[in-house]
């Protein structure tokens, strides 16, 4: 087969990523990882392109003579079992537990996940994670971000179209572009596992404090009326960061737990819809709202009683960046909310990418 041109597709962002956020040259305690992004092209003025090339080359195997190599059905089960039973016995008593993998919990674990000595499990009730992340508003395509969020994007390696610097937004075509990058490189960490299809049914709260979080495989937790008892599971951890979203069947579910608990008075609920004042108040009202939990996301809003934003996503991202850094110093480790990170150390990547000028952000 003779071979074929190489094919060379081209994703427009008008803003180079900053060599100082780029999380690939360098990491926290000296973890290597191999960027995935392709280097850029040479860019014609006031245009940057993202340049993917790909040799279409023939494939390494005989396609009209193919086999596979035989296995047996039974080790195929014990590869899966052992895997997944591995992980389960690890982070029965882990350091941080994520419940809920929407944008705020997922970037939530890749700040925790630039710190090799925090294990990081995240619970998600569905087989998808990456919560309404995969789409925008009402069910369109491109995903609103309004900077200085796109610094984030920067560093995680998510293309966008800029209008230029007076422009307040970014504008990524498609939001699944940013969910599966994000998700790709959380994954990809030694430190981090998901559990997805398992639901987090209750909380371990010992003298009122949040100690972890109870476990059931999701469609048990939706049965439980409809089959006799089925006991749940635990995973016990050093703190709890709940990013469960606006109250919905799944929704919220940290919060209401809490006031069922009495842990907190009420639940308000969000407020209408106000792009303005529901974004930075998701930032600052990220918090551990008990000992031992921290909220981020839209979850903040309903037991705040803040705006609800509709379809922009910075203020999940940077919330989701704010709950990681919260939890780094609950655990004592170096984070950018108490000076214990040095950020004239040069360690982009523990720095709140939000942030002007690697400014600290305010807890």
């Amino acid at each position: 087969m003779a071979a074929m041109a190489t094919a060379t597709a081209s994703l427009s962002s008008a803003k180079p990523r900053s060599p100082f956020l780029d999380h690939h040259t360098s990491s926290f305690h000296g973890l290597s990882l191999a960027s995935h992004v392709a280097a850029r092209a040479p860019a014609a003025a006031g245009y940057q392109g993202l340049s993917i090339s790909a040799a279409a080359a023939a494939p390494r195997y005989d396609l009209d003579a193919f086999r596979f190599e035989p296995i047996k059905e039974s080790i195929v089960a014990r590869e899966m079992t052992r895997r997944y039973m591995t992980d389960m016995i690890t982070h029965a008593d882990t350091d941080v537990v994520i419940v809920g993998a929407g944008p705020a919990g997922l970037s939530c674990a890749y700040e925790l996940s630039k710190d090799p000595g925090v294990r990081v499990a995240i619970v998600e009730q569905s087989v998808s994670p990456g919560g309404g992340a995969w789409v925008g508003g009402q069910l369109f395509s491109a995903m609103v971000v309004r900077k200085p969020a796109h610094l984030f994007l920067d560093e995680v390696g998510v293309e966008y179209d800029d209008a230029g610097p007076d422009a307040s937004y970014v504008v990524v075509r498609h939001a699944a572009l940013f969910t599966s990058t994000i998700l790709s490189q959380v994954l990809a960490r030694p430190n981090v596992r998901l559990f997805n299809a398992v639901a987090a049914e209750d909380l371990i709260v010992r003298e009122g404090r949040v100690a972890g979080v109870v476990t059931n495989w999701a469609l048990v937790s939706m049965n439980h009326d409809t089959q006799s008892c089925m006991d749940p599971n635990v995973m016990e951890a050093r703190v709890v960061v709940s990013s469960c979203g606006h109250d919905g069947p799944f929704g919220a579910t940290g919060v209401k737990r809490l006031r069922s608990i009495g842990l907190v008075d009420a639940v308000p609920g969000m407020k209408a819809l106000d792009m303005n004042g529901a974004e930075d108040a998701v930032v600052r009202l990220t918090r551990e709202v008990v000992p031992g939990m921290i909220l981020t996301g839209m979850e903040v809003a309903e037991i705040e009683g803040a705006p609800r934003m509709g379809p922009t996503f910075g203020a999940m991202m940077v919330s989701g960046q704010k709950a990681g850094h919260l939890a780094l110093k609950a655990l004592g480790r170096p984070n950018a909310l108490d000076g214990s990170l040095d950020v004239g150390s040069l360690q982009p990547e523990m720095i709140l990418a939000s942030a002007e000028e690697a400014h600290v952000a305010d807890a």
